[in-house]
């Protein structure tokens, strides 16, 4: 019988289940939970910084996917049993640490902190802790530039400490009542396999060396001195971190009993270590050396790879650059965009340009497909959530220049898609600067799937082909390709992820090529995005915006004529 492997796809909104042929790549069962918790399944408040998530969603969420994904599969899968289920692999959202208890209980699942957001998970785009980042970044500076150095330059509110830091000062009843932090990148495995002990946890390199300054080159973790600096409580936060990170080949260790009776699985299946969403979206996507894969949702993730024996330098802006994350034997690249869907959203959402029938994405897609490259006078910053890659600056905010008495939505809407393929240009650009070539760019998420006019634009800014991945869950099968390569040959699995990527991934055979005259109007149209990027985004910029205007009229012009 064929053998199969679960990915679970733990997202901002819902978790996904994907049941995947390890042999063949064919994706045979799938399911989706909405988490319960909060405005779709995030906790808001009136500090629009603030997002949190409630971990009982979690548990939850996994138990529901994977029985119904074992229900779709016997359905259409002759022969089908939970038995040929050999391996299990997860993503999440990250960084999203949430504090535990000795036992590595979520505080969240305790009575006295139910209700309290700073005691659930702080979920990836929580910018809360922009003061606290701020504070790590110049004490880094001072003592230890090599934390800085393989992670941008700049430390972000998004990750992994800032969190912990800010709910230090500001939430201290939980911060003490906390035995440990955990990302729930590696919270999920060890809940499935009964590990989550901070003495038996396991963790990943993905999130620990992106988000948490973790390296084996200076021993893990930033050390106590350096923690203590900022905050003595931090200091002794160190002492119950774990020592060693692991690479996603790695098992945590077998699906519980419990879990077992929970779902419907066998007992033992191996669940492998946890890792981002982006990245198993790259492994999903069939990432290679050369290879950019762009995650595009609600914001993006800009993946690359490069062989562990090639000299890197350390390319300022990114999210990291880190030994053995996305595939082990390689350096994992990581680089983003803090907003792009959730812009299109803000836009149609919020703004409701129209009214809900005429302001739809599918209208408003339509109506700027028919607009020329530059006929709108329109020029946008992306920087909505704050600007991830290559400012690393979560205080800047979103820009709209050129408005007129007669600028319409479908301008706007447009404006607002070219922003962002500007901000993934700035990106690339960035990877080249510092010698990581793109030759080849993939791209897969919802958006990449659903709406043309955005890949178009894209090629267009770029100047580069744009493909898509083959599979619309890149991220799940990614975490399902984890768990046949944690499984292994012998049962039915991979011996590696070459050969669980040959097997199972694959592209779509449409392609978007780029417009040349689109191109060279994109060119112009950049150069002024550049002026605004700098203007606004950096201290050292000194020029003038007088001209920007203008220049955006005489586009405008050449394109309407």
């Amino acid at each position: 019988m064929a053998k199969h492997s679960i990915g679970l796809d733990y997202g901002t909104n819902s978790v996904r289940g994907l049941l995947v042929d390890v042999a063949s790549g064919e994706e045979v069962g799938t399911a989706v939970w909405n988490y319960a918790h909060g405005s779709a399944g995030v906790i808001l408040s009136d500090d629009p910084n603030l997002a949190r998530q409630h971990p009982a969603d979690y548990v939850k969420g996994a138990q529901v996917v994977i029985r119904k994904v074992l229900a779709n599969a016997k359905r259409t899968v002759r022969g089908f049993g939970p038995g040929d289920v050999i391996g299990i692999g997860v993503d999440t959202t990250g960084s999203t640490p949430m504090p535990v208890d000795a036992a590595g209980r979520p505080l969240a699942l305790a009575k006295e902190f139910a209700t309290e957001p700073a005691a659930m998970a702080w979920l990836w785009k929580d910018h809360t802790g922009v003061a606290e980042a701020a504070e790590i970044t110049e004490l880094a500076a001072k003592m230890r530039p090599q934390y800085l150095a393989k992670c941008g330059g700049t430390y972000s509110s998004e990750w992994f400490f800032s969190k912990i830091l800010h709910c230090l000062r500001t939430s201290p009843a939980v911060f003490n009542a906390a035995n440990s932090w955990v990302e729930i990148a590696d919270w999920i495995p060890a809940m499935l396999t009964g590990t989550e002990s901070p003495s038996r946890l396991t963790v990943g390199v993905c999130a620990a060396g992106h988000k948490a300054m973790y390296n084996d080159a200076w021993g893990g973790y930033p050390d106590a001195k350096f923690l203590s600096r900022l905050d003595p409580r931090l200091g002794q936060l160190r002492s119950r971190l774990p020592d060693k990170a692991h690479t996603v080949d790695q098992p945590v260790g077998g699906l519980t009993a419990d879990w077992a009776r929970w779902t419907g699985l066998a007992a033992g299946v191996p669940v492998a270590v946890g890792a981002f969403d982006a990245h198993l979206g790259a492994v999903g996507a069939g990432i290679t050396p050369g290879t950019l894969v762009k995650i595009i949702g609600t914001s993006t993730c800009d993946m690359m790879i490069a062989p562990a024996k090639q000299r890197l330098a350390d390319v300022p802006g990114l999210c990291g650059i880190v030994p053995g994350s996305i595939l082990p034997g390689y350096f994992g690249l990581e680089a983003g965009q803090s907003a792009v869907g959730d812009i299109f959203n803000w836009f149609v959402n919020f703004i409701q340009p129209g009214g809900a029938k005429a302001g739809s994405h599918e209208k408003l897609s339509a109506d700027a497909a028919r607009l020329r490259p530059g006929a709108s006078g329109l020029l946008a910053l992306d920087w909505n959530n704050g600007n991830r890659t290559v400012l690393v600056d979560q205080r800047l905010t979103g820009l709209l220049i050129g408005q007129t008495l007669y600028t319409t939505p479908a301008e706007i809407y447009r404006a607002l898609i070219e922003a962002t393929a500007f901000g993934a240009l700035t990106i690339i650009n960035r990877f080249e600067e510092y010698g990581v070539p793109v030759r080849q760019i993939v791209n897969c998420g919802g958006i990449a799937e659903r709406n043309p006019l955005v890949m178009q634009i894209y090629a267009d800014v770029t100047g580069r082909t744009m493909r898509i991945s083959r599979s619309a869950q890149t991220c799940a099968l990614g975490a399902a390709i984890a768990g046949a390569v944690v499984a292994g040959k012998a049962a039915g699995g991979h011996a590696s992820f070459a050969a669980a990527q040959k097997a199972m991934t694959g592209q779509k055979p449409r392609i978007f090529a780029p417009n040349a005259k689109a191109h060279a109007v994109y060119g112009e149209l950049y150069s002024l995005y550049l002026q605004l990027h700098d203007a606004f985004g950096t201290s050292q910029w000194h020029g003038s915006l007088y001209g920007v205007m203008k220049q955006l009229l005489q586009i405008r012009g050449r394109a309407r004529a």
